[in-house]
């Protein structure tokens, strides 16, 4: 298969965690040809299909050169076996208008991973609200005196903006309230942007789950990404810690309620954040965490990826 990757640049990657690279080194290992491309390389003119300008790679399995690129010719999307949208949030502009790209391309045969309306469909904070029997209390607003009122009810809370990733933006604001109308203030921009305010799960101590599922089944492990030090942030990218652990039953309770449905809307890959026994994203832009799992269990994640993959292409 001719399988294309859209996604950040190459040089940017770090390969002994990337969860793409990954993927494209267990696709090569089956046999199949591997493609990449930026979203800014797609384009599309009146009267032709959506095309990108592409990169043929092989990977050299060298720590540094470790991608070579054999040939850069410029093709329609719908000519390969499978696009797998890759590319990192943050949800802008940009990734908006690719997404509708990616969409004419399958009017146009295209066969994408996620399907590109499902991404728009499912912000990954917002997302949750729709599973309110796994979440923790939850408010989206833009509304300062209905954070101050969740706040008087709950008194432990969570503040953080629909856009961040990677804990940007989070905030804790204990019963004491301080800081919590200058918190609201620089969140949403004087009421000019919506922010998600939560009670405060204590259980984030022993980490924030991602929990994979992939064509609809979850991964048997999670990996528990534990804050470190002061920090209320389990985040690998604030600094947390990632430990490997089986999945406990409720977890596999949400993969399993949720694994079906999201699929069912063409998300072949997912990454559930669980805090405790609380869901708090669904991720689907660019879903990580394959290689420490891997690395750390013995489970073959990018595996059982290509598996779903090419299933889905022969289905």
């Amino acid at each position: 298969m001719n399988i294309l990757f859209v996604i950040d640049p190459l040089d940017s990657f770090k390969i002994y965690k990337d969860t793409t690279f990954s993927m494209m080194r267990e696709a090569q290992r089956r046999g199949h040809r591997i493609w990449s491309c930026e979203p800014r390389h797609i384009g599309w003119r009146t009267g032709g299909k959506v095309q990108a300008q592409v990169n043929e790679l092989t990977l050299t399995g060298a720590p540094d050169a470790w991608y070579r690129i054999d040939s850069s010719p410029v093709r329609a999307l719908a000519e390969f076996d499978a696009v797998l949208m890759r590319k990192d949030p943050p949800f802008d502009s940009e990734f908006f208008y690719a997404t509708h790209l990616l969409e004419q391309a399958e009017r146009e045969g295209a066969k994408v991973f996620n399907k590109p309306a499902a991404l728009r469909d499912h912000p990954e904070k917002l997302a949750i609200m729709e599973f309110a029997q796994f979440t923790s209390p939850t408010l989206v607003t833009r509304d300062p005196a209905a954070v101050r009122a969740f706040h008087a009810e709950h008194q432990d809370i969570i503040l953080k903006p629909l856009d961040g990733m990677g804990g940007m933006g989070i905030f804790r604001v204990k019963a004491d309230g301080l800081n919590l109308g200058s918190i609201v203030e620089t969140l949403n921009k004087d009421g000019a942007e919506t922010i998600m305010v939560q009670r405060f799960v204590p259980e984030i101590v022993k980490g924030d789950k991602r929990i994979l599922v992939i064509g609809g089944k979850p991964v048997p492990f999670s990996l528990a990404r534990i804050p470190q030090g002061s920090e209320v942030r389990g985040n690998l990218a604030a600094g947390g810690k990632g430990v490997a652990q089986p999945l406990t039953e409720r977890d596999r309770e949400i993969a399993e309620a949720l694994g079906p449905v999201l699929a069912a809307r063409g998300l072949l890959l997912v990454g559930l954040d669980a805090i405790g026994d609380c869901l708090t994203e669904v991720n689907v832009t660019s879903p990580t965490c394959f290689q420490e799992i891997s690395d750390q269990t013995g489970f073959d994640v990018p595996a059982m990826f290509i598996d779903a993959l090419e299933a889905a292409l022969a289905g």
